[in-house]
């Protein structure tokens, strides 16, 4: 398949397809993977940190008498803690009272205060001295550093013990962490989605070639079917024109000479018309999915009975012109009857038949038989003839395929008969098998189903 252009060409661009749509739904999925790994790890750091800011605000709004001043109390609650005058801050002795939260022994959380106006008070905790001490009272924040370090923030609203408003409690939590995992991720993602990708190219090479396998078989068979039709038209063609070209180019001809030139042009017509029906029958039965119906436009009840007794009675002259036994055995008792073509079953035994005759030896024997099973009618044509080679099983239903050439071309034989035989089987939704032996005949065995519907 490789060597021929055009079907190398469809092949890289099936493959190309396939692989730009899977990378494209790949990057979609590790898009949505990242954004969903953002956004769950978002959502509990949110929830930790207004966990422990609904600590620290439930804990010290009861000790908070007068707006924007910090208590003692308060101030031996938080680790680090330092009170800002103006843009300094200055950190208070540590306590030894236990922390409020046990979070702020890390080094990943900060508190700032502030009054009602905005000022910062107060900070405790980790806290980062590059960031900015403007205030914003948006309830939840990302900010930076001047360095440039990210930080979670969540502003709450403090009132004093009185009810009164007290300021503002500000608790952040440093992303460092945070973004490394992020990176993490997106460094898999760069590298697994490159990866993955060529995995695909490579499997969609390989699922393009086996998807595009039977096309290119149908192709070549188109393509040997053209070339075998070619040969078999050209050869009765051209015994026509050699024949009419003689009798031009004889003076005279008499009436002897003219009727032999007669009946060559018509052997050759008979050929040519021959040929021509076998290659409709097996288009129009390549195009039929169903059983096919009788030339009435109706599906039919086929007696097989009947079909064998007739076909033997008519090819009994044949079989002894050629010196073989044809013979039937009929296993059953009542009629065997099927629903499809009266026709193509006719031509479908008569088929097998005029094979298992051309190919018998003088003196041999054919048998057709007939029985039935719970499913299937079963027709059997058997011969002792010259049998078939193993390695050609296989090909003998090929259309213009012949065992032996020369017996077949001396019996006027087309080489379409099996293939013709295959198809209206198919088209009958029943089974074909062949058994032969080199040297010692072969069997045909037709098995047709019994329960279709007559519609």
């Amino acid at each position: 398949m490789n060597q021929n252009r055009l079907f190398r060409l469809t092949r890289i661009r099936l493959a190309l397809y396939y692989a730009v749509v899977m990378g494209l739904i790949l990057s979609l999925c590790a898009f949505g993977f990242y954004s969903s790994v953002f956004h769950a790890h978002v959502v509990a750091l949110d929830n930790e940190i207004e966990s422990i800011a609904g600590t620290i605000h439930d804990t010290i709004e009861p000790k908070l008498p007068t707006p924007g001043r910090l208590e003692p109390v308060v101030q031996q609650l938080f680790p680090n803690f330092s009170m800002c005058v103006g843009a300094n801050c200055i950190q208070q002795q540590p306590h030894t009272q236990r922390h409020v939260v046990g979070a702020f022994d890390k080094s990943n959380y900060y508190i700032r205060f502030f009054d009602i106006s905005g000022r910062l008070i107060a900070t405790a905790g980790n806290y980062p001295e590059l960031i900015s001490t403007n205030f914003n009272k948006k309830t939840w924040q990302f900010v930076k550093d001047r360095q440039g370090n990210e930080f979670h923030q969540l502003t709450m609203h403090l009132h004093t013990r009185y009810n009164g408003d007290w300021g503002y409690l500000q608790i952040g939590r440093s992303l460092e962490e945070f973004n490394h995992y992020l990176d993490s991720v997106k460094l898999v993602l760069v590298l697994g989605l490159p990866i993955a990708i060529g995995i695909i190219t490579a499997a969609s090479w390989w699922l393009s070639g086996l998807a595009m396998q039977p096309i290119y078989q149908s192709y070549r068979q188109i393509q040997q079917f053209t070339a075998d039709a070619a040969h078999e038209l050209r050869t009765p063609l051209a015994a026509t024109g050699a024949t009419v070209e003689s009798a031009l180019l004889s003076p005279q001809l008499n009436e002897e000479e003219t009727r032999d030139i007669l009946q060559t042009i018509h052997r050759q017509n008979q050929r040519l018309t021959t040929l021509v029906v076998d290659l409709l029958m097996l288009a129009r039965l390549d195009r039929q999915s169903q059983i096919p119906k009788s030339q009435t436009g109706q599906k039919e009840l086929c007696c097989l009975n009947d079909i064998v007794s007739d076909l033997v009675e008519e090819f009994e002259a044949m079989a002894l012109t050629a010196e073989v036994k044809l013979t039937s055995v009929i296993k059953v008792n009542e009629s065997v009857n099927i629903v499809g073509n009266s026709d193509q079953i006719y031509r479908l035994v008569s088929n097998l038949i005029i094979n298992a005759i051309n190919y018998t030896r003088l003196g041999g024997k054919v048998t057709v038989f007939l029985e039935r099973n719970d499913c299937y009618a079963v027709i059997t044509v058997q011969d002792t003839g010259i049998g078939i080679p193993k390695n050609e099983i296989t090909r003998i239903f090929n259309r213009f395929y012949r065992v032996n050439t020369d017996r077949s071309r001396a019996t006027g034989g087309s080489g379409l008969g099996l293939a013709i035989a295959t198809a209206i089987v198919e088209a009958h939704q029943g089974k074909l098998f062949v058994q032969s032996e080199l040297g010692s005949g072969s069997t045909f065995t037709v098995q047709l189903p019994l329960n279709t519907i007559l519609h």
